[in-house]
């Protein structure tokens, strides 16, 4: 058993956050702290300032979130002015001094977290009954689950503790470690997180907008944090019953994300980078990209859960991914992480279909029309690429921006719908059900879809299933879609100045970039005629072993398409070489970063699992 040193410097960290104010964003107009020897958190006082207090923690961890996630992958590559530590990220040769290597951050997270649930006075009501904290005490609960969880999946292995430290002498104790099961586990089944999702009563404290952004932004639902919990044990535990499970939190988080009213919809909506004609010279890619800023109560509204940053450099946490990933006057015009070759490659390869819905014709985009405008085209919308002039010299330059990270608030998107509706995808594939997963992906959900393209393919206990465990109301969720067995093409109208206008209110995520994906002939669900059994509209077991490899396949596309830059790619990836017990999986991808036939330059050996994950940080890690 090893004793790490650094929970030492985190104790300091926790106590000092105890006795201060927080600063920055997170500031608060008060002198009131919080006495780490109080016997119970019991006044609204100590748990508005303790909640604070540890978002201003979560903060401390932000950029690494996605930078982890993202430069580690392949979707991104290093330029000539990357810095040291962030290119030393993204060829796998993490050292201990490496501003990106600090698990003490995430302790100070957690550690707030114990402090809080061990204090806090559950069981005070109010003149009605209600308890005063419980929706404080869920919050708190997510976020210590959602830390533990970054911190496994980066480190591979993480000393585990549910009670305060306080002491030095808590804190040179030895700890039990546990790997990604064991944490998954843990909070799946011993925490209480489920208890918590059911109860209809928890809602998550609301305190108002701070600094412009609405406070309701700043948590993590549990139904997701359960989800994804869920998805990282099955891809573990590889039982398609773990799946089943993760794919039914995402769902619950979809369907009563507004509510549980029947009328709470949440469709994917009908946001896209989209031609506007077969002209292919005008294009609508606004919408799509407004929409990664939108952080509006509404049923339409993309964005789930972010960490909130500071707006002024000066000012507590500011996030560094603008200058990262924006040229700009500030940094000279030098972003540090651009598209890789391999990302523009999957972007240009995709089919656009455009429909044409008063000819009733569907039309497939031409290729080489330039400006990264061939087939998705959401790289386009959110990648721009402007001239500048440096005044100094009267040089000329080009520069590049990632443009959804080029908000005026620069905070940080850690949830959104789509990744939502894509982890319900990949979780209904390896639950055993790939046509519900490319439906997603192709023309979106509604009953109708599974009435015609899904349920009838399977046996009877799983159509029941399907139409009795995952429904989506026509009425709610309104889908274009082509009858897989007739052909027959299904599309939705409403008239608008005597012009009729696809009112879809849910389409699939692929649509997002590459137009009417739902009358695609380009894009079909995989069918393999070498698996078909008597009756051909019945999918067989071979069939559909098959078509989860295919359809997976097309859902880290997928991923890689419309999640970008975001921070889940080496992630993602990593799921899906563990689940098939292929690391070559993650490190071809990786390696091919620069484009087939090309080498990223990695030297690290990726097809070892070990070497996926960060060593502990030696200068402030564990003595043996």
């Amino acid at each position: 058993m090893k004793r790490f040193s650094f929970i030492h410097k985190m104790i300091f960290i926790f106590v000092a956050g105890l006795l201060a104010s927080c600063q920055g964003f997170m500031d608060v107009d008060s002198t009131y702290y919080i006495d780490a020897d109080k016997e119970h958190l019991n006044k609204a006082n100590d748990s508005i300032y303790s909640v604070v207090g540890i978002l201003n923690k979560v903060q401390a961890i932000a950029d690494r979130t996605v930078l982890l996630g993202e430069a580690r992958g392949d979707l991104v590559d290093v330029t000539a002015t990357t810095s040291k530590d962030l290119r030393d990220v993204a060829m796998f040769s993490i050292g201990d001094d490496n501003m990106y290597n600090n698990p003490v951050d995430y302790y100070a997270i957690i550690n707030n977290c114990n402090y809080f649930l061990a204090k806090v006075d559950t069981a005070m009501t109010n003149n009605r009954n209600e308890n005063i904290f419980l929706n404080e005490f869920a919050l708190v609960k997510a976020i210590r689950a959602w830390t533990y969880l970054q911190l496994v999946i980066n480190y591979g292995e993480v000393p585990f503790y549910t009670e305060p430290l306080l002491t030095a002498q808590q804190a040179a104790l030895d700890y039990p470690r546990k790997d990604i099961l064991g944490i998954c586990e843990y909070f799946l089944n011993e925490d209480g997180l489920q208890a918590l999702a059911d109860n209809e009563d928890v809602k998550y404290p609301y305190y108002g907008d701070i600094k412009g952004m609405p406070s309701r932004l700043f948590y993590f639902p549990m139904n997701i944090i359960l989800g994804e919990l869920s998805l990282w044990k099955a891809t573990m535990t590889k039982q398609k019953a773990d799946y089943l499970q993760a794919a039914k939190y995402y769902y619950k988080y979809i369907t009563r994300r507004n509510g549980i009213s029947a009328s709470s919809s949440y469709p994917t909506t009908s946001i896209a980078s989209a031609w506007k004609n077969t002209d292919w010279t005008s294009r609508d890619g606004n919408s799509y990209l407004n929409s990664f800023s939108d952080y509006s109560n509404t049923s339409s509204s993309e964005v789930i859960s972010i960490i909130p940053m500071d707006s002024i450099q000066s000012e507590g946490y500011y996030s560094s991914l603008r200058g990262i990933y924006c040229g700009s006057y500030d940094n000279d015009y030098h972003s540090q992480l651009v598209p890789s070759q391999s990302l523009i490659d999957l972007s240009a390869n995709q089919d656009y279909c455009f429909f044409d819905y008063d000819a009733h014709v569907a039309t497939i985009a031409p290729k080489n029309l330039g400006k990264y405008q061939d087939g998705d085209l959401r790289l386009k919308s959110i990648w721009y690429n402007g001239d500048a002039i440096i005044f100094s010299t009267n040089e000329r330059i080009t520069y590049n921006e990632i443009r959804k990270f080029y908000t005026k608030f620069g905070s940080i998107n850690i949830y959104r719908r789509a990744q939502i509706y894509l982890r319900l995808a990949e979780a209904l594939n390896r639950a055993g059900y790939p046509r519900y997963a490319f439906s997603i992906l192709q023309s979106g959900v509604n009953n109708d879809v599974i009435d015609y393209n899904i349920a009838p393919y399977y046996g009877k206990a799983d159509s029941t299933m399907i139409r009795e465990t995952f429904p989506f109301s026509n009425e709610y969720y309104r889908a274009n879609y082509v009858d897989s067995k007739t052909g027959g093409a299904h599309w939705i109208f409403t008239t608008a100045g005597g012009k009729n206008v696809s009112a879809a209110n849910t389409i699939g995520i692929h649509s997002r970039g590459c137009g009417d994906s739902w009358i695609n002939e380009y894009y079909q669900l995989p069918y393999n005629p070498q698996f078909v059994g008597q009756d051909p509209y019945i999918d067989t077991p071979e069939q559909i072993e098959w078509q989860m490899d295919q359809v997976e396949d097309l859902i880290v596309n997928e991923q890689a398409l419309e999640q970008a830059f975001e921070g889940t790619r080496f992630y993602d990836l990593m799921r899906v070489a563990l689940r098939r017990g292929d690391p070559s999986y993650l490190a071809n991808k990786i390696n091919a970063r620069c484009g087939k036939g090309n080498t990223a330059g990695i030297k690290t050996d990726l097809t070892n699992p070990h070497n996926w994950f960060l060593k502990w940080n030696n200068q402030i890690g564990y003595n043996d």
